[in-house]
């Protein structure tokens, strides 16, 4: 075969350390989200979607053959941790959580996902982050130690 395709659909996730509401200001949060956005673009992992709430975020993006999810999500956590205390000085003691999940998603699914970034206000008016990321390792069925998934 004289081409490689790749089509791999993430949903990955992370939160503020300590779930800390850094993000509350929407606009502070918007301005965050875009520049993640440039983050997964510049490294050709390109964002459909990127939400979240106050202390975490959400980012659907098609990720790239060229790079590892790992180097996709470090760049994504290190390179926005920095421009946020650069941009905000009440925000110099902002730090994202050490860990952070990444999900698959298939093709037919990734309308659904989006949708559900989109709602996450709406949805986090009944469940916290923690209730939200237990569901997706226990939807995933991804073995976890609740000792060791917060910091």
């Amino acid at each position: 075969m004289p081409q490689s395709l790749y089509q791999i659909w993430l949903h990955i996730i992370f939160s503020t350390k300590n779930r800390e509401p850094f993000l509350a200001d929407k606009i502070i949060r918007e301005q965050v989200h875009a520049y993640l956005a440039g983050i997964c673009k510049q490294m050709s992992s390109h964002a459909l979607i990127i939400g979240g709430v106050a202390d975490h975020v959400h980012v659907l993006c098609n990720q790239s053959k060229n790079i590892a999810t790992k180097d996709l999500v470090q760049n994504l956590k290190q390179d926005s941790s920095k421009w946020i205390k650069q941009q905000w000085s009440n925000l110099n003691n902002f730090y994202w959580q050490n860990g952070y999940g990444v999900f698959s998603v298939s093709p037919p699914h990734v309308g659904k996902v989006q949708q559900y970034i989109i709602n996450q206000e709406e949805h986090h008016r009944k469940v916290d982050f923690q209730g939200e990321y237990r569901s997706f390792l226990n939807r995933y069925r991804i073995l976890y130690n609740e000792r060791y998934v917060w910091d």
